[in-house]
């Protein structure tokens, strides 16, 4: 099974390539500590934790090590989560809310510790992302920087319409705020550098290798049997870590995690008219629902990310729709031409943050980052592999958030009613507050 492409497939590293050719698949039966299920960030990020810690542990994935989300993604790097900060804040309270950001604070300076020294094929050299406002709102923007940077400790900085459009050449942005401690991300290179880095510390890591079914086996203590169509794995504890691509594997997992599919476009080679529209190196997203996410890369192209669905259009259909979403902000760039256009699905959760916990004794969840998953993903394997290592309890920070029901079989269809319903909503409060 190979990568699909895109972006992140065209760029990767030699040298990560040449570490991870093909993980074989399983063969046989194995005896460890941990089994997980996902080769994504999720999983990745849960089997570097163990193995930093010393416990034995498989990872089972079914196709490629982040051949999923985590590996073609926008590449934005941030603490917090899909769910608003503020909006945290008012329903757990202050104190709750500043732990739970505090963790994604220090998952970001993990990534930063693991990255060091690989920095140039996996992150953008200049930091910092900019949101900007598709709505005339200051004084709510405004508000929002003041209670974030006073709540989590940010350095937020407002920037006003004027600075936004001399560097965004374009009128469908009013103010916008600059996030200094931001990355960008290579995905996959990153996904493929921290599964080598779990290797190296002894982590077994199968690919091609999906799992078919898990048990239950009685005994003095608990164990776990996790089959695939090859092989066994026998662990005193399994971890879920599939989010989107669980399917039926675990019926309450997967009733509780809404796979939605996003997409993203990358442009043919801009040159001198990348000027006319974009005179900024940073990372841009705007504030609507459904919002549009950008960067620039490689010889001056843009990729372009965005939309929510539930629809898989094919790439030729796929690259018109994502030009025409860019031509709507940046019109001037009529005429451009798509190199690539490519989806996937991310795990969406109905309160839209991560689930991380423990069904029953040794079997664990570490699932629905979708939205905002290069930090929080690296957050969530870390508690899940120090509640197992050390009875770490810091992931019952997340028992707020548990496994609400999303709605399947018709999950998806209710999740595009939904998008459809989000863009209205935006398009209203264009027209109330753009005059």
């Amino acid at each position: 099974m190979s990568y699909i492409d895109s972006y992140y497939r065209r760029t990767m590293h030699p040298a990560t390539a040449a570490q991870t050719p093909s993980d074989d698949a399983l063969q046989g039966d194995l005896d460890t500590s941990v089994c997980i299920i996902g080769g994504g960030l999720a999983g990745i990020s849960t089997a570097l934790g163990l193995a930093e810690r010393g416990i034995p542990c498989v990872l089972l994935e079914a196709k490629r090590l982040g051949w999923g989300a985590s590996g073609r993604n926008g590449g934005f790097v941030s603490c917090g989560f899909s769910q608003n900060a503020l909006t945290l804040a008012k329903k757990l309270g202050e104190p709750h809310a500043q732990q739970l950001y505090g963790l994604t604070r220090q998952a970001y300076k993990l990534i930063e510790q693991r990255i060091s020294g690989h920095e140039a094929h996996i992150k953008d050299p200049v930091e910092g992302n900019i949101t900007a406002s598709w709505f005339d709102n200051a004084a709510g923007l405004r508000h929002y920087v003041d209670e974030m940077n006073r709540i989590f400790g940010e350095d937020l900085v407002f920037w006003p319409r004027e600075k936004i459009r001399e560097s965004y050449r374009t009128q469908r942005y009013f103010d916008g705020y600059f996030k200094p401690r931001a990355l960008r991300f290579q995905s996959l290179n990153y996904a493929l550098h921290t599964a080598a880095m779990a290797r190296n510390l002894g982590a077994s890591l199968f690919e091609d290798s999906r799992v078919t079914q898990v048990n239950a086996i009685s005994g003095a203590t608990q164990r776990w049997q996790v089959k695939t169509a090859q092989g066994t794995v026998r662990a005193r504890h399994v971890v879920y870590a599939c989010s989107g691509y669980l399917d039926s594997l675990h019926g309450k997992l997967s009733r509780a995690t809404l796979p939605v599919a996003t997409y993203v476009l990358l442009t043919e080679p801009l040159g001198a008219r990348l000027e006319t529209a974009i005179r900024s190196p940073y990372g841009v997203a705007d504030n609507r629902f459904s919002s549009n996410y950008y960067r620039v890369v490689g010889d001056q192209q843009l990729l372009w990310g965005g939309r929510v669905s539930m629809f898989h259009p094919s790439q030729e259909k796929l690259r018109t729709i994502m030009r025409n979403d860019l031509l709507s902000v940046y019109p001037q760039l009529e005429g451009i031409q798509g190199e690539v256009a490519w989806g996937g699905y991310m795990g969406y959760s109905a309160h839209k943050m991560p689930q991380l916990g423990q069904l029953k004794p040794g079997e664990w969840f570490c699932q629905s980052f979708g939205g905002h998953g290069m930090v929080t993903t690296t957050m969530g394997g870390e508690l899940i592999a120090a509640a197992i290592a050390t009875d770490d309890p810091q992931y019952l920070l997340f028992a707020d958030f548990g496994l609400d029901y999303v709605g399947k079989p018709f999950g998806p269809v209710i999740a595009q009613i939904a998008y459809w319903a989000y863009q209205l909503q935006d398009a209203f409060h264009a027209r109330r507050l753009n005059h």
